[in-house]
């Protein structure tokens, strides 16, 4: 079981070459990954995704890339030779307008003018670059993978715990529920008693209305489902992916909770219910966090 919450830093540090690679991850309910790197890797981001999903399939995750190259590269200058001209053609103006001032205008003056002469950046992606970024990469995502794993199994202890609570509370409104008939059956009883005094009780109409109460009330399927549900969780705790599966499965938790309370007609079991339903819906919001 994975959280969809962690973190995990991968780095390289070979021949002058240092690459740092990042991953954060919250909660998503598809994989999104956004990539923060320098322009250098642009061209390399669909690689960078494709790397992701094979280790994540949800959540949203940040990739923050950063490198420094200490490498001996050549340097190379270039000639902004349109912007010169521009200088140039800016400074026979002046000179006709102002012909009195001295005239120093060199060659090496128009070098030294701001953007004529510019450095290129010699910085490329290449092998020894793109290895880096997928050691640098990998290591990241195993250990974010490491630590979503731990906090993944301190969310399953947390459900599974909540699951025997919930277990119990189904117990204990299946050992409630045969009583309800029964006390509603003597409530009638002595109401119509009461009401028709010294009058003989119509036995068989009070059990036809004990039965269509009965039968109204009845909560044995929601038990029976609620029961299957709680063995169908702890199976799928034991898997590795299972966000989706849970989520689902929560739904009909609530499903079967909400028919129970509506149905009962019964102090007790309500109580129990409601009860029912607050470690249902903890249970969901924990689910939210899974992978």
């Amino acid at each position: 079981m994975l959280s969809m919450t962690g973190y995990g830093k991968g780095e390289y540090a070979e021949e002058g070459l240092e690459l740092t690679c990042e991953i954060k991850t919250v909660n998503n309910r598809y994989l999104d990954v956004s990539i923060k790197c320098p322009r250098v890797f642009a061209a390399y981001e669909d690689v960078i995704r494709n790397t992701v999903r094979k280790k994540l399939t949800r959540g949203h995750a940040d990739v923050f890339i950063s490198f420094k190259d200490k490498r001996e590269r050549p340097t190379a200058l270039t000639v902004d030779t349109a912007l010169a001209s521009s200088y140039i053609h800016a400074a026979k103006t002046l000179k006709e307008a102002f012909p009195e001032l001295q005239d120093d205008f060199t060659l090496c003056s128009v070098l030294r003018y701001p953007e004529v002469l510019k450095q290129e950046d010699s910085i490329s992606l290449d092998e020894q670059m793109t290895g880096a970024l997928d050691i640098a990469l990998n290591t990241a995502l195993d250990k974010l993978n490491e630590m979503r794993l731990i906090e993944g199994e301190k969310l399953k202890e947390d459900m599974l715990a909540r699951v025997n609570t919930i277990e119990g509370l189904v117990e204990e409104i299946s050992l409630r529920a045969p009583l309800v008939a029964k006390e509603y059956k003597d409530k009638l009883t002595a109401r119509v008693k009461e009401y028709l005094q010294n009058t003989p009780v119509d036995e068989g109409r009070l059990l036809t209305e004990v039965a269509v109460y009965t039968d109204k009330s009845n909560i044995d399927e929601e038990l029976t489902r609620l029961r299957s549900h709680i063995e169908q969780f702890r199976a799928i705790a034991q898997e590795g992916i299972v966000g989706r599966k849970l989520d689902f499965l929560v739904q009909e938790f609530n499903r079967e909770a909400n028919t129970t309370c509506s149905k009962s007609n019964d102090v007790t079991i309500t109580r129990a219910g409601l009860a029912l339903k607050n470690e249902i819906e903890k249970i969901r919001e924990q689910v939210q966090n899974l992978e």
